[in-house]
């Protein structure tokens, strides 16, 4: 494949808005109005075209559901339509159509567990929320096992401790992963490292839009062996919501510029799991 060094535009951004419906529209309260659901999942049949898959997972407690009634794994996706029909993701996929030719699937996507066999076909995962995350025996075997077969897993959207949106926060993230593997070693990340590169180049942290956090993002990898040198199985935002960017990106809720940061995150991202 060939790499294109192409500045995500506002033209690009502009090609969402179709699918895109305004922030307006959502309907109630975005927190704590009193709902839970668990939103229908019509995953898409695999057939080897790329398909971004997300995972599912049991949220710790009642607070997994305190944005828009949605589980915790399920923010920012919203196929039914029951309260607006953006979806992080599939905005991510078109903007990946536009600027690639990885021409991946942008009539949806799949969601999937850590315990189905299912996720193994698909070589990019994203995950939101882990700070609610709980994780059977089953499911910590499954993680540990996509990843030590070459599965490269996206961690957004959740923050320090003591945030009362936050669930269990990095401790609770990090308890699951190192019950997955044992010895992994969270290491903190800077732009010169390859996943910067692998499309567009990240001069800095600093171009990282922030929504609503308060704290600087950071980023942490989790690398084969430990080895910086090694590869790079799963990526974690920190204290940063990078999809809340391309959720949002076609409603004018969030400017165009930093959406575009945003979206270059994620095109790296990608773009990197599928070469290493």
């Amino acid at each position: 494949m060939r790499r294109a060094r192409l500045l995500v535009s506002a033209a690009a951004v502009a090609i969402l808005a179709a699918a895109g419906t305004a922030f307006g529209q959502f309907g109630g309260q975005l927190f704590g109005d009193g709902t839970s659901y668990d939103p229908a999942t019509p995953n898409i049949p695999y057939d080897g075209k790329f398909t971004f898959a997300r995972i599912r997972y049991t949220g710790l407690g009642r607070m997994s559901y305190y944005y828009r009634g949605l589980p915790a794994w399920a923010h920012g996706y919203v196929p039914d339509g029951r309260r607006g029909s953006n979806r992080a993701e599939a905005n991510l996929m078109r903007i990946m159509d536009e600027v690639s030719y990885l021409h991946p699937h942008t009539d949806g996507g799949v969601v999937v567990g850590f315990d189905d066999a299912l996720l193994f076909k698909y070589p990019v995962a994203y995950m939101v929320e882990p700070g609610f995350w709980t994780m059977s025996d089953k499911e910590a075997a499954g993680f540990r096992a996509y990843l030590q077969k070459g599965g490269f897993l996206i961690i957004d959207d959740f923050r320090h401790d003591g945030d009362p949106r936050a669930g269990g926060g990095w401790d609770n993230f990090e308890s699951n992963v190192r019950r997955a593997i044992p010895n992994a070693r969270l290491l903190p990340l800077d732009p010169s490292m390859p996943i910067y590169d692998s499309f567009f180049k990240i001069p800095g942290f600093e171009i990282v839009p922030q929504a609503y956090d308060r704290e600087k993002p950071e980023f942490f990898g989790l690398f084969e062996d430990n080895d910086p040198g090694k590869r790079l199985m799963m990526i974690v935002n920190y204290s940063t919501d990078i999809s809340d960017f391309w959720e949002f990106s076609a409603t004018g809720f969030r400017p165009i510029d930093e959406s575009n940061e945003a979206y270059k995150l994620g095109v790296n991202y990608v773009m990197y799991g599928m070469t290493h």
